[in-house]
């Protein structure tokens, strides 16, 4: 196991959104914005991180029966620690985030990982891969959100960039815009893909 690869498959080979497609939900909500993209990676990251480290250091001593509802109360307990903080030092990025920053609970990356790697692996690789998957996560949400947010609304982290003159595409910053960027996006990525395939099959 190669400690560069677990910490940077989650950036592209396994990204979160891009390759597994999980945690739709909070990416097509929070992805209106730079700003808010940031804030939901950032606190999701740290979560990610947090929890697949405790996971993995308590997992031999976990039952199977039970480890699902284990895991949730761990994973739960990080993200009241990030709902405090952000309430406390960012009240209008905790606002903005609303319902989806509790929600971080039942993100499917989150227990997936939990699932999937912590529960399985050693502290080191568990901390490696949930570094991974975050940034992974955060890099596509923040990509998702410079579409929709500069298209949409003429801005950037709130900036206009684009002049007094754009007419916004309104329909971006709406809920089908998110599925729109999405669905391109996703068939960029396929189509990445496929080229490096054709392409590593022809020189072999």
């Amino acid at each position: 196991m190669s400690a560069m690869k677990e910490l940077t498959k989650g950036i592209y080979i396994e990204n979160p959104i891009f390759r597994i497609v999980l945690g739709m939900c909070p990416t097509l909500a929070v992805s209106t914005s730079v700003n808010n993209a940031l804030g939901m990676g950032a606190a999701a990251t740290f979560v990610l991180v947090c929890s697949n480290v405790i996971i993995s250091m308590i997992r031999k001593g976990v039952p199977a029966k039970i480890r699902i509802p284990i895991f949730i109360v761990v994973i739960a307990a990080f993200v009241t620690l990030v709902e405090m903080v952000m309430e406390a030092y960012m009240p209008a990025l905790f606002k903005a985030l609303g319902i989806f920053v509790p929600l971080i609970v039942v993100n499917c990356i989150i227990l997936g990982r939990a699932e999937a790697f912590a529960c399985r692996n050693g502290v080191f690789y568990s901390f490696l891969d949930g570094i991974g998957m975050g940034i992974g996560f955060t890099l596509a949400l923040t990509i998702i959100a410079i579409i929709r947010e500069i298209f949409g609304n003429g801005t950037f982290n709130g900036i206009p960039v684009l002049g007094t003159s754009y007419e916004p595409i309104l329909i971006l910053i709406l809920a089908p815009g998110g599925f729109i960027t999405m669905g391109l996006l996703l068939s960029l990525s396929n189509y990445i893909d496929m080229k490096t395939k054709a392409k590593k099959a022809k020189s072999d």
